[in-house]
């Protein structure tokens, strides 16, 4: 029978009492130097990219670990805390490991969500500046991506010698914050001196093609590469136009040059961790960069990657997208979820969810089943993180751990956020035991020789279990001029609700009967794949009625409150 858990202090409460060691120790624990860090203050570090050349872990193979989730619900799941706890947990039993994660949106951090820090004894420090402007990374992203804007337009302002077709921009601008009042523009009004009018609009910064083209980057010569690479619209002539023909590259370097090196800080247990991009799983690929994740398999026995949203989402387009750069699978993946969660898929009242209820645990165990099943078919071992709540009784957790056996997962109690490493060692000992047969050979659901309409429709089918794709009379038109131009070969990344599995976020648990909707396609070739976006799916989130930035403020001596 599990201990029981007392309620935690908030998680600032716990993030500031936490004394934080200078950054050097926890690089120490990698086998990095001094020469290999660029400090930024006492307690955060930039790595640079030569920091791993030519070294091996101490056991001279990696292992790499992905975290993903059952599909999100209100009640949230616990994906980072659980991310974090399990790298404590590696700590707690004596292995190296190395924890790569996603760096906070400010988007969310303001608006409904709240921070991306972990939570309770779970958490990545300092926790204020994680979850603000941590070195600058988005800022600079944000600058590359509105300047290439900036630089079109004014192409296009001067003589337009590339006779591009103002309707035909693709290339939007982007703000690190939710603001539905600029998903939609009308730009360059106030006569020929302000520009030339067009249509255009607003992304949220995790959305930016520089975003997902910087988590993708090998190196500098590939950033630089697929920089170029971008399509920023098309001309007259329906001919894509390359952001690499404007002349601005070099400029775009000089902004990401230190945004391409990957963050260091430190969990509550003073073990180390890189967060380094972060791209939205729901609207691009939703993986940490590829840099800090190899610089990771590098330094460390254990690697611990988070994938954002859940596993049709984050894990999908990890495994699809991420490992085929990598050019190996996961040694194992961990599927997050809670008693809380499954209440609410299995159709319990989301002001009750405190109350026992083995019945909705045994109805909403459906989705994350899908997603077992769903991982298995990449040859996966999977392994159920049971985020364990104070509230959770002993019946609930009982009838998750049955369920788990009888859909043929490895199991383990997570309670990281009370207890930290100590409350992460089971969870790290059947991860241990999954991963021993070591990172998986690479084994997509498709080739990239697939058409793009086969992709999506194998990506519907498998991951999400729609009856079909209907693609809207856009979508149809896009599909054949993506293939015309030579994008056919790539991957999809679908533009989905994270909400359900299906395109439709009120039906939660697995829906059956449906078939997937496809509005518009488009070429992010610098990242080197195709968008598909899917039902009501927006690229700019807005704010809820109250935010979580009217909570938020400094305090006399300087103490930030109201982060969460």
């Amino acid at each position: 029978m599990p201990r029981p858990l007392s309620p935690l202090p908030p998680d600032a409460e716990i993030a500031q009492n936490t004394s934080l060691r200078p950054i050097e120790e926890i690089a120490a624990q990698l086998g990095l130097q001094d020469q290999d860090l660029e400090p930024y203050g006492r307690y955060k570090a930039k790595i640079r990219l030569e920091a791993g050349d030519g070294r091996k872990p101490p056991s001279g193979e990696s292992k790499l670990i992905l975290v993903t989730a059952l599909t999100a619900t209100s009640a949230g799941d616990g994906k980072t805390v659980t991310s974090i706890g399990l790298a404590q947990g590696l700590a707690h039993l004596g292995k190296s490991h190395c924890l790569c994660l996603r760096q906070p949106s400010l988007g969310p951090t303001f608006g409904i969500k709240g921070g991306a820090a972990g939570g309770g004894h779970a958490q990545v420090l300092p926790m204020e500046d994680i979850n603000m402007h941590l070195t600058g990374d988005f800022h600079a992203i944000t600058s590359a991506n509105n300047l290439l804007s900036a630089v079109v337009d004014n192409h296009i302002y001067f003589d337009n010698e590339f006779d591009l077709d103002p309707a035909k921009l693709t290339w939007r601008r982007v703000l690190d914050l939710c603001d539905r009042q600029l998903r939609n523009c009308e730009i360059g009004l106030g006569g020929p001196s302000s520009g030339f009018p067009h249509p255009s609009g607003f992304d949220i910064t995790a959305a930016s093609e520089i975003m997902a083209v910087m988590a993708l980057a090998k190196d500098r010569e590939d950033l630089r590469a697929r920089l170029g690479r971008m399509v920023v619209g098309y001309d007259r002539q329906g001919k894509p136009r390359r952001a690499e023909e404007f002349g601005c590259i070099g400029a775009l370097e000089v902004l990401l040059k230190d945004a391409l090196l990957p963050n260091l800080v430190q969990t509550t247990d003073h073990t180390p961790a890189l967060l380094h991009c972060g791209p939205f799983a729901n609207i691009a690929h939703g993986c940490n960069s590829l840099i800090a994740t190899s610089l990771g398999t590098q330094i460390a026995d254990y690697v611990v990657s988070e994938a954002g949203f859940a596993a049709d989402l984050g894990a999908e387009k990890f495994l699809h997208i991420k490992c085929r750069e990598l050019g190996y699978m996961p040694a194992a993946v961990v599927l997050v979820v809670t008693c809380r969660a499954l209440k609410l898929h299995g159709g319990a009242d989301a002001k009750d969810l405190k109350s026992e209820n083995v019945e909705a645990v045994e109805r909403g165990f459906d989705n994350p089943r899908v997603h077992i099943e769903n991982l298995r078919k990449f040859g996966l071992p999977v392994v159920v993180a049971i985020n364990r709540f104070d509230h959770d009784t002993d019946a609930e957790l009982a009838a998750v751990a049955r369920l788990c056996e009888q859909a043929g997962a490895r199991h383990a109690l997570s309670e990281v956020a009370h207890h930290g490493g100590e409350g992460g060692a089971a969870l790290a000992q059947a991860v241990i035991e999954a991963s021993a047969e070591g990172n998986r050979p690479y084994k997509p659901l498709y080739e990239l020789s697939t058409p793009l309409r086969q992709k999506i429709e194998t990506i519907a089918h498998e991951m999400y279990r729609a009856d079909g794709v209907d693609f809207e009379p856009e979508a149809e038109a896009q599909l054949q001029q993506l293939e015309n131009h030579g994008f056919g070969n790539l991957p999809v990344c679908m533009a989905k609700t994270q909400k359900s599995l299906s395109d439709d976020a009120k039906k939660l648990g697995a829906p059956t009967g449906w078939r997937l909707r496809v509005r518009s396609l488009k070429a992010s070739a610098g990242a080197g794949f195709v968008v598909a976006m899917t039902g009501k799916m927006l690229l700019m989130p807005g704010m809820p009625r109250v935010g979580a930035a009217q909570n938020i403020g400094l305090q006399p001596d300087g103490r930030v409150v109201g982060l969460s």
